[in-house]
């Protein structure tokens, strides 16, 4: 439960991953929005592993390089977010019992692997899982049961926000104009070239 605390408003905190998910959900349906969310998830569950189990090598590692992870997230964000505006018409809503937002293995693959190559690049949620952890008291010193139950904790708060995220979205996909979709899009995009330029002037 204390793990599910954390790893919920976590994710929940308003930034690009929002409006990329809020984008791929509308744009290509519940499965792409879910598979990118659980990617963010996977992420958030790996940095968290870190920081519980203190590992020593790969904190240093990203705490050293975090400067060029971020530059590249931030460049990633940037162009996805150019890439939303650019796009100049909505995509085609699929008919009842035509499978929506049906993906293949190869695109969710790229969905997934696309979001949790993007968390991992910002080594300051690492930071975030440090200072929540110590708060706590967890540590492996305290026990490594203490340590995978926050862990899995977080993975499932995380993972439990992208779901009930993508599901809402999903609702009011079919419910807005063509117009309202692309208006939104837009935004998103928008949204995520203003996160990609003050992500990579901070790594700067």
């Amino acid at each position: 439960m204390l793990g599910l605390l954390v790893g919920f408003p976590i994710a929940a905190a308003p930034g690009p991953m929002f409006f990329l998910i809020l984008r791929r959900t509308l744009a290509r349906g519940w499965r792409s929005g879910l598979v990118s969310g659980l990617g963010i998830a996977t992420g958030d569950a790996i940095y968290a592993s870190i920081a519980a189990f203190g590992v020593v090598t790969v904190l240093n590692l990203l705490i050293g390089q975090r400067r060029w992870i971020g530059l590249v997230g931030g460049l990633a964000i940037l162009l996805i977010g150019v890439r939303a505006i650019v796009v100049s018409a909505p995509p085609p809503r699929p008919s009842p019992g035509t499978g929506e937002g049906r993906a293949t293995g190869a695109e969710g693959v790229k969905d997934y692997a696309s979001t949790l190559g993007l968390t991992l690049s910002n080594p300051p949620t690492i930071l975030s899982f440090l200072a929540v952890f110590a708060g706590l008291g967890v540590h492996v010193g305290s026990g490594w049961q203490p340590a995978v139950a926050l862990v899995l904790g977080v993975t499932f708060g995380s993972a439990l926000w992208w779901v009930l995220l993508t599901t809402l979205i999903s609702l009011v996909r079919q419910r807005i104009s063509p117009t309202v979709t692309r208006a939104i899009s837009v935004t998103s995009g928008l949204a995520l070239i203003i996160f990609g330029l003050l992500i990579t002037l901070q790594a700067l």
